[in-house]
């Protein structure tokens, strides 16, 4: 003996499915990694001078333009993890610039990351 089955299918044209926006915002920590990429990259262009150039424009200070370009320096795996960072639906952000400024300030990568996971357990 055999099975049958039976099915309706309608090709009616359907209602649109909405688009979802993503919940949340982007850390701001992130954001602040892909402008210092962007300025040193102008400067490197010859797009800027220098950081005094960048800090004009920007409307900020040479020293936060400082701040800023100091993440660049951070071990090529801590800057895929910032820019990785969940987005932030409410509340503060997981890590702030200012909280990766012991780690930046590390000139070796390897220590970079042990102090990253350090920071890591702190706010978690």
């Amino acid at each position: 003996m055999r099975a049958t089955s039976t099915y309706a299918v309608s090709f009616a044209p359907h209602a649109p499915v909405p688009k979802l926006e993503p919940q949340g915002r982007v850390p701001r920590i992130a954001t602040l990694l892909a402008l210092a990429h962007r300025i040193d990259s102008m400067i490197a262009a010859g797009e800027l001078r220098d950081f005094a150039d960048a800090a004009r424009i920007l409307g900020v200070t040479r020293a936060r333009v400082t701040q800023l370009m100091n993440l660049v320096l951070l071990a090529p795996a801590i800057q895929a993890e910032i820019l990785d960072l969940p987005r932030t639906v409410n509340g503060r952000d997981i890590v702030t610039e200012r909280q990766l400024r012991r780690v930046v300030s590390e000139p070796a990568w390897d220590q970079q990351l042990a102090l990253w996971r350090q920071l890591h357990q702190e706010v978690a």
